[in-house]
């Protein structure tokens, strides 16, 4: 969320997916965006494996997300930005167990010795600053190939491709590097399959509903219903049986349900949803944190909801389908009230996984 976004509780800032030149991608340029390697904020710290592996399968995450996230008026905070990372074995994806994620916060004064103090340029570089994808390192620190996270194992016949452990490195064995070992082909793929389709992440703040309106239709509803209790020719068509049918359908999941696709209905195409210091929109009642399930940062401050990825990115993943991929119903995201600085480090944070309830499917808010 490129500018300031020291939001308060009211304000919600929507993400949607752009495509963008890859430039554009790039660290130097303090990027939002989904998909393809992440582009590290500070360039020493970098979290790597085991600290990247999935806590269930052991296999390494792949990279989801980013959000730079700066926060107005703390100079430690000038440059801000949230890692989130996932596994792409479905088995891992049990309900509401978050094992399979983690997420990650950077950030950097302003004066800092990896960027200029003043912002990047809006002109695409020079071509031949861009670095090679297959064999990036940055501050000394080689990263993956297949991944892009730091990786101290090189290709032992040609030494000059990374890897974060055995597991990409088998990968990329079998799907081009057998081949393009020790040629000179082996630094022009960039992308691998294991890594999600790139896009840009954009913004837009959510435009504010007429409460008033809301309450008030809502008012009318339930004298209408109340009128209708009290019409005899109408409670004698209903057989018993169907009253106990309708009571037993409006549930408080369905209600919480209904009520978090009335809200994203104006603006269906939103994967993500930024307010920090606000609340979640959850999708269901069940397997809601209470603030003890929220642990406090490993400074001591307390932890507070700063966004939430939407169902709808499952579907620009090329992920399969539903049933037999990764899948969530909402990922929350809370992250140290004082943005605690430790020099470089990439701090963890916590992430909170509430899938739908067992009659709802995230098929059911799919844009059309």
């Amino acid at each position: 969320m490129s500018g300031d976004t020291n939001t308060s509780s009211a304000e919600v800032v929507l993400g949607f997916l752009e495509e963008a030149e890859p430039w554009r991608l790039q660290s130097p340029q303090f990027p939002s965006k989904v998909g393809g390697k992440p582009a590290w904020l500070s360039q020493r710290g970098l979290p790597s494996l085991p600290g990247l592996e999935c806590e269930i399968c052991r296999l390494p995450m792949a990279f989801l997300l980013q959000v730079y996230a700066p926060i107005s008026g703390q100079d430690t905070s000038f440059h801000r930005t949230l890692f989130l990372f996932c596994c792409k074995t479905h088995e891992c994806y049990t309900c509401n167990d978050s094992r399979c994620m983690k997420v990650f916060r950077s950030q950097l004064p302003r004066r800092n010795e990896f960027y200029p103090y003043n912002p990047p340029p809006e002109d695409e570089p020079p071509s031949n600053s861009e670095p090679d994808q297959g064999v990036l390192s940055i501050s000394g620190v080689k990263l993956c190939w297949v991944c892009g996270c730091p990786g101290n194992k090189t290709c032992s016949r040609c030494h000059t491709v990374s890897y974060c452990g055995k597991h990409h490195q088998t990968l990329h064995w079998k799907h081009a590097h057998k081949k393009e070992c020790g040629s000179q082909e082996a630094s022009t793929v960039t992308t691998y399959p294991f890594l999600f389709p790139e896009s840009e992440l954009v913004t837009e703040p959510e435009e504010e509903e007429e409460e008033k309106e809301d309450v008030a239709k809502e008012a009318e509803e339930e004298e209408e219903e109340e009128g209708a209790e009290d019409c005899p020719s109408l409670a004698d068509t209903l057989a018993e049986t169907d009253l106990e049918e309708m009571a037993m359908h409006e549930t408080e999941d369905n209600k919480m349900f209904q009520r978090f696709k009335k809200k994203i209905a104006p603006e269906p195409h939103q994967v993500l949803r930024y307010s920090r210091g606000g609340s979640p929109l959850w999708v269901s009642s069940q397997h809601m944190p209470s603030d003890q399930d929220i642990p406090p940062c490993t400074c001591g401050a307390k932890r507070i909801f700063e966004f939430q990825v939407m169902p709808q990115l499952l579907n620009s993943l090329c992920v399969d389908s539903t049933g037999a991929s990764i899948d969530w119903g909402t990922l929350a995201i809370y992250t140290c009230s004082a943005s605690c600085y430790h020099d470089d480090q990439y701090c963890p944070e916590f992430i909170w996984k509430q899938d739908f309830g067992s009659d709802q499917q995230h098929t059911q808010i799919t844009p059309t």
